[in-house]
């Protein structure tokens, strides 16, 4: 009755993607959090702390770990916010847009491991109900 519950096959995509990632992504150096902080990065150009470990669905205090490693690496720079002194904003280097380049050629390759065999509309059509789930669990926190 249950060996279906789509939450387990979720999470467990969820977990092989990661584990890829995570082999993939040793090789650069970086690990799938910094991954993702660095791909935030390149969505917003300027990003707080905050907005960043919003943006990574991490705590600001694990985020700041994760800034100290990319900043040893030379991948961001830090610098002061036009307006709000006290805040300081992140944003990529040179090398680190190259190294993001490197992994998201890396990162496609994954995605396209996962959905072979799937057709172009069975793509399109897992990426909406996806969408939805994601939304309906957004619009009903208090389960």
């Amino acid at each position: 009755m249950h060996e279906h519950r789509i939450g387990y096959l979720i999470k467990g995509v969820q977990q092989a993607i990661r584990h890829r990632m995570d082999d993939e992504l040793r090789h650069l150096n970086l690990s799938t959090s910094q991954y993702a902080a660095l791909s935030a990065l390149e969505r917003s150009d300027r990003l707080s702390n905050a907005e960043m470990a919003r943006a990574c669905f991490v705590t600001p205090q694990t985020m700041q770990q994760l800034v100290k490693g990319l900043e040893r690496e030379d991948w961001i720079e830090r610098c002061p916010h036009p307006e709000h002194g006290r805040i300081i904003q992140t944003r990529l280097t040179a090398s680190g847009r190259a190294v993001l380049d490197q992994a998201h050629r890396l990162v496609d390759a994954i995605e396209e491991a996962m959905v072979e065999g799937l057709s172009e509309q069975e793509r399109d059509r897992l990426a909406t109900d996806l969408k939805r789930c994601q939304s309906n669990l957004g619009h009903h926190r208090s389960v």
